[in-house]
């Protein structure tokens, strides 16, 4: 009965384990380094953009201490049409948002802390501004598949009124999650605006055109760089060199002053632009976003204090409370979710097909399915052993332990064929209590493989040298899975295998006349 409340409670224990444990693809690794994403209220100019930046770099020195502050570098407002870089790179979705990078002197503050730190500090002393952390370096950048922040949720719908409504409502309920930071719906939906209403009647009674006006209200606002391009050639280097035309700053400062802008007609005769139009303040959405050529609204947020792949379900149960969803809207997550969850599933998957060549190969060896079945019980409480160390030391279960696993898998099964095969020699002499000689006789070579393995992992384990956060739990996942075979492979293993197979004679299964251990062989010889 021992034997079976062992396997019984090495299952209940596997399955509580799994069910209990946090999820994510790596583990989190302080790089000292990331990346700032400040959102200032929509339309604010640009210039009111850079103090906000300014003020956020200040804020960036008083938490961390400005000589433990190594480089910090940031962009503002929009790219220009001839910058030279990718926007892939570096994009912004107007003049208020700007881009900071920072990176910290190693040992200074960590990074989580100094995270939590600075939102504090710009929700106290930058009202109305926004801030999103983003990822510094480029493992991180490309987990998360092109998204900006490991959670990023896209409200699909052709008429963004009700994708606004849909996306609104998803924020109220996300918000109720502790572990979410930064969160806010990252598509600039009402950005100031200007619009006018041309009258027609007056326009043709003036002989203007639409296009007419259009293009002198562009010039005045912005330029003509890209309605009217014109061109100057220097002759004496035969370079041509374009010219922008545009209004002075000071000349539009105020939206009653596009009432003064200059319309000319076919007869170049003086109109101004009141005088055939009129005006009002509007908000327009200040950037589209487009996936398969339909429109979303993008909700973005980072996590803090809790394991990814708990945040992911939470995040999922919120989509799914929210009903009659209007017209076609879809909600879609993107990020890291799905590859999380793949990634996982194949580990899994890898693990059981692993589990299942050791029972076939261990079945041809011992050419006994008892034998075999035997060693796969002592399966579940590696892995247990792995998981209830990784729980105790606060890792969670990512790629890293899941090599561990494997490993200490690997290294457990290798000591219960040293038991089996000692075991399976002493029955074929027909031995009394084969079972506990062969324990006896394999406990120095196991428990020296072993504790060998678990001294070799110890520095693993605690983290030593620059990579140490990241195979941590590795060494972790090693050490446990190998502390829990021991006690399986040299007090239950034996009992188990003298339940299965230990208490039967042995009869080879062999059918070759010229074996010495097949009983035809017996047969011929005596007869």
């Amino acid at each position: 009965w021992i034997s079976g409340l062992f396997i019984v409670g090495s299952v209940v224990l596997l399955f509580l384990l799994f069910s209990g444990i946090g999820t994510e693809l790596f583990p989190q690794v302080d790089t000292g380094q990331t990346q700032v994403r400040l959102r200032m209220p929509v339309g604010t100019r640009l210039e009111r953009t850079d103090e906000g930046t300014r003020k956020l770099l200040a804020i960036t020195d008083s938490i961390a201490g400005k000589s433990n502050v190594e480089i910090t570098s940031a962009f503002m407002g929009t790219q220009p049409s001839s910058y030279p870089i990718d926007l892939i790179y570096i994009w912004t979705g107007g003049y208020n948002e700007s881009v900071i990078k920072i990176k910290l002197k190693p040992g200074s503050i960590p990074m989580e802390a100094f995270k939590e730190k600075m939102r504090e500090m710009v929700k106290q002393q930058m009202p109305g501004a926004t801030i999103s952390f983003e990822p510094g370096d480029l493992v991180e950048q490309v987990l998360n598949m092109g998204s900006s922040n490991p959670i990023e949720i896209a409200v699909l719908n052709r008429n963004l009124q009700q994708g606004e409504t849909v996306a609104n409502q998803l924020v109220e309920k996300l918000s109720s999650i502790s572990a979410l930071r930064d969160l806010q719906i990252a598509t600039p939906l009402h950005y100031p605006a200007i619009q006018l209403h041309i009258d027609r009647i007056k326009a043709g009674q003036l002989g203007l055109t639409a296009a007419q006006i259009s293009q002198s209200t562009i010039a005045a606002t912005s330029s003509s760089r890209f309605t009217a391009p014109v061109y100057w050639l220097d002759k004496s280097t035969g370079t041509a060199y374009q010219v922008q035309v545009q209004y002075p700053p000071y000349a539009m400062n105020a939206p009653s002053k596009i009432e003064q802008i200059p319309v000319n007609n076919n007869q170049n005769e003086p109109i101004y632009l009141g005088q055939v139009a009129s005006w009002q303040m509007t908000t327009v959405p200040g950037e589209y976003d487009r996936l398969n050529q339909q429109r979303y609204i993008t909700i973005t947020a980072n996590i803090s204090g809790e394991d990814m792949g708990g945040v992911f379900k939470k995040v999922r149960q919120s989509i799914s409370e929210i009903t009659n969803l209007p017209g076609n809207t879809k909600i879609m997550m993107r990020g890291q979710p799905d590859l999380l969850s793949g990634t996982l599933s194949n580990l899994q998957t890898g693990l059981l097909i692993a589990i299942i060549v050791i029972l076939l190969i261990i079945t041809i060896y011992f050419r006994s399915f008892r034998v075999a079945l035997a060693t796969l019980v002592i399966i579940p409480a590696v892995v247990s052993g792995s998981l209830l160390l990784l729980l105790i030391t606060g890792k969670t279960l990512n790629i890293q332990s899941y090599m561990g696993m494997i490993m200490a898998v690997g290294v457990a099964i290798a000591n219960a064929v040293l038991f089996l095969t000692v075991a399976e020699i002493n029955r074929k002499k027909n031995l009394e209590h084969v079972h506990l000689t062969a324990a006896a006789s394999r406990m120095r070579p196991i428990l020296m493989t072993s504790i060998a393995m678990i001294a070799g992992m110890v520095p693993m384990a605690i983290g030593l040298g620059e990579s140490g956060d990241q195979t941590s739990p590795l060494g972790i996942a090693v050490i446990g899975g190998l502390l829990f075979s021991l006690v399986s492979v040299l007090f239950f293993l034996p009992h188990i295998y003298y339940l299965l197979e230990g208490r039967r004679k042995f009869t080879s299964p062999s059918l070759d006349p010229y074996d010495p251990e097949s009983n035809d062989y017996q047969s011929i010889h005596k007869s």
